[in-house]
């Protein structure tokens, strides 16, 4: 688990949003499948800060919940290590 609390130190809101889109779901299904609150997502993805801010395990059942659905997450200057395809930014914003 210590990678999926790297990553959930990590995550932005627009990486939360895209990774709803990539999988097709939406923020009730992905607080189901991460074991939280609906009103817990809506207020990470609606974040103005840099990376989204919240208890680091809830942050860490939401990035489990997408590893768990096949979905990995690229903090800036790492490597992927999956091999499907994916969306990345070229410069952070």
């Amino acid at each position: 688990m210590g990678g999926v609390l790297k990553s959930a130190a990590m995550i932005s809101a627009a990486q939360l949003r895209a990774a709803r889109a990539l999988l097709g779901i939406d923020q009730r299904t992905l607080a189901a499948m991460a074991g939280v609150s609906l009103p817990t997502i809506q207020r990470m993805e609606a974040s103005k800060d840099e990376h989204v801010r919240g208890v680091v395990s809830t942050l860490a059942r939401i990035v489990a919940a997408l590893d768990a659905a096949g979905l990995e997450l690229i903090g800036n200057e790492q490597p992927s290590q999956g091999r499907g395809r994916g969306v990345r930014l070229k410069e952070p914003r």
